[in-house]
C-alpha cells in the first residue's frame, strides 16, 4: 500500500508578521499626519495638566466633581468673547493686537496716550479703552493676568519722582492694575447690580487683586530696537562713503543720501516712540490661586 505524502506544515503564527507590518505602516502614517498638523498650545497645555494630575495622584473624577483640565483662556475657546475683542480692535483701527503665545493670549495696546508725559497717571482715553477691554478679559476668565508697562528712551527730568524708566514702567503697570481692581470694579458693580443681587456675578471673585501681576519692562525694549535702527543707518552711511571714495557717486549725491538717511532715522525713531506708548495684558494659561 503506497504511503501518503505528508502535507507541508504551515508555520504557525506566520500571519503575525504581516499584521505587524500593517500596524507599523499605519502608525507611521498617523505620525506623519500628526507631524504635518499644528499643535494648539492650549490643547497641549491640557495634556500637560492631565499628566501632572495623574502623577500627583489626583486625577479628575466625576465622583469628586473633578475640575476641567483646560487652563486655556476663555477668549480662545469662546468665539463670542474673542469676536467682541476683535470688534474693539477694529474700532481703534489697528492700535490693538491679539497674539497667541505659549504663555497665553496677549492683548497689545499701543500708539495711544495711555499716560501723561513722564507720568504713571492714566489719561481719560486710556481709562475708556481699558474699561472696554478689562470688563471682557476679567469677567470671562479666571486666569492669572500679567500687566506690562513700558517707557521710552527719553531720560526723565531731574525733578521726576521716578528714579529711572524702570521705576516709571513699573508704576504704569501698577496704575493699570489699580484701575482694574478699584475703579473698574466699582463701575462694573454698579452696572451689574441686578446680576450681583441675583447671584449671577461676584465682583470680589473676578476682580480679586491676587489675579493681577504688574510688570515693568523699563526702556530696554525700545532701546534694543533703536540700536538696531542705528546700526542699519550707520551701515547705509558707510556704504555711501565707500561709493564716494571709489568715485561711484559725487559729493552732492553723497550729501543727499546722508541727509535722507538722517531724516529716515528721525521718522522711524518717532514711530518707535509712538509704538512704545503701550500696555500689554497677558492672559496666562494658569488658573488664579
Amino acid at each position: 500500500m503506497p504511503r501518503r505524502k505528508k502535507q507541508p506544515e504551515v508555520p504557525k503564527g506566520s500571519w503575525l508578521t504581516t499584521y505587524g507590518d500593517m500596524v507599523t505602516l499605519l502608525l507611521t502614517f498617523f505620525v506623519l499626519l500628526f507631524s504635518m498638523s499644528t499643535i494648539s498650545p492650549g490643547k497641549f497645555q491640557q495634556v500637560v495638566v492631565g499628566i501632572r494630575s495623574a502623577l500627583t495622584g489626583m486625577p479628575p473624577s466625576v465622583l469628586t466633581g473633578g475640575k476641567s483640565l483646560s487652563e486655556e483662556p476663555l477668549i480662545t475657546s469662546q468665539r463670542g468673547v474673542y469676536q467682541e475683542l476683535i470688534r474693539i480692535a477694529e474700532e481703534y483701527k489697528g492700535k490693538i493686537t491679539i497674539q497667541e503665545k505659549d504663555e497665553g493670549t496677549v492683548i497689545i495696546m499701543q500708539d495711544m496716550a495711555f499716560f501723561y508725559p513722564a507720568s504713571a497717571k492714566l489719561t481719560p482715553e486710556a481709562k475708556e479703552l481699558l474699561g472696554k477691554i478689562g470688563s471682557i478679559v476679567i469677567e470671562h476668565t479666571t486666569n492669572v493676568l500679567q500687566i506690562y508697562g513700558y517707557a521710552d528712551d527719553q531720560p526723565l527730568s531731574q525733578d521726576s519722582i521716578y528714579v529711572s524708566n524702570w521705576h516709571l514702567s513699573s508704576a504704569r503697570a501698577s496704575s493699570v492694575v489699580q484701575f482694574f481692581t478699584e475703579e473698574l470694579k466699582k463701575r462694573r458693580s454698579v452696572e451689574r447690580l441686578a446680576d450681583i443681587r441675583a447671584g449671577r456675578f461676584d465682583p470680589e471673585y473676578f476682580y480679586d487683586p491676587q489675579r493681577f501681576y504688574p510688570i515693568g519692562m523699563g526702556d530696554w525694549p525700545i532701546k534694543r530696537e533703536i540700536q538696531a535702527l542705528r546700526t542699519y543707518i550707520d551701515s547705509e552711511k558707510q556704504l555711501a562713503t565707500d561709493k564716494l571714495q571709489q568715485g561711484q557717486i559725487n559729493r552732492d549725491l553723497y550729501n543727499q543720501t546722508t541727509e535722507k538717511l538722517d531724516s529716515e532715522y528721525l521718522a522711524r525713531l518717532a514711530q518707535l516712540r509712538n509704538q512704545y506708548r503701550r500696555i500689554d495684558i497677558l492672559i496666562k494659561r494658569e488658573k488664579a490661586k
